[in-house]
């Protein structure tokens, strides 16, 4: 299996000599996202995923066989994460570029402005705020390693949170476990299983900011986007999702309206 570069790829691990646990993604086919390789010990595949048959990704870690990371190693792991994480940054939702939209955002785009929805949504009984901050910037984290899956990818929703959970699990181990990881995936799970006031109220943001970007959208490119409007409509779980996604339907109404006349 041939390895492949990108243009997209980290700083060269020669900029981190103390690295102990080097990180390698081959791809079965030609894609932006990087490989990372370094001269390591024996490897073991610990995840494989699809998004479509003929595109399957295999994360790699060696296997050492050694106990979590000492504190010693903590700055390391820490820049492991992080190099990681870029491709969060560089990986486009797909749902823009199977409408053709040219220089859609990325998933981290998307996080980011869901976080500050958070930031300054108002005050809601029994919500802490900082609590759905911190859900808004992790509920996507493992699409650095699964990529973007969409409901066009046909993969069932189990299926789907079976592959993100096993990716958020490597993606823990390489922060070296520890409390920040632990909250990590519990952040993750409550809101995969929408199980608290603060996962209702960013699910409602993560629809909330996808038709607003679709509106976005709309306007600059000369689109109708229409599915991903109606895929929201009545699956708002609180006041404050309900009313921005009004505005925002009513922003569209309008415009559309005005385009008709």
């Amino acid at each position: 299996m041939a390895l492949k570069t990108s243009t997209h790829c980290a700083p060269p691990f020669s900029w981190f000599p103390h690295r102990r646990s080097p990180i390698a993604f081959i791809s079965r086919q030609s894609s932006s996202r990087p490989i990372f390789l370094t001269v390591a010990p024996t490897l073991r595949i610990v995840s494989v995923s699809s998004q479509k048959p003929g595109s399957e990704r295999l994360a790699i870690m060696p296997d050492t066989g050694a106990p979590s990371r000492s504190i010693s190693s903590s700055t390391a792991s820490a820049i492991d994460f992080l190099t990681l994480c870029h491709l969060l940054k560089t990986t486009k939702r797909k749902g823009w570029i199977n409408h053709g939209i040219k220089g859609p955002e990325s998933i981290a785009d998307h996080m980011y402005r869901m976080a500050l929805m958070a930031l300054i949504a108002g005050d809601l009984p029994g919500v802490n705020r900082e609590r759905c901050i911190k859900i808004a910037i992790i509920h996507d984290i493992a699409e650095a390693i699964v990529g973007d899956i969409t409901p066009s990818d046909g993969v069932p929703k189990e299926e789907k949170s079976r592959r993100e959970q096993a990716a958020l699990t490597e993606m823990c181990k390489i922060l070296g476990g520890g409390m920040r990881a632990e909250e990590i995936q519990e952040l993750w799970r409550e809101y995969e299983n929408n199980a608290s006031l603060e996962a209702n109220l960013v699910k409602d943001f993560d629809k909330v900011e996808m038709i607003l970007q679709a509106l976005e959208y709309e306007m600059e490119h000369g689109k109708v986007l229409d599915e991903f409007f109606l895929s929201t409509a009545g699956k708002f779980q609180t006041e404050i999702g309900k009313s921005w996604a009004a505005e925002i339907n009513s922003r569209r109404n309008s415009r559309l309206g005005d385009k008709s006349n």
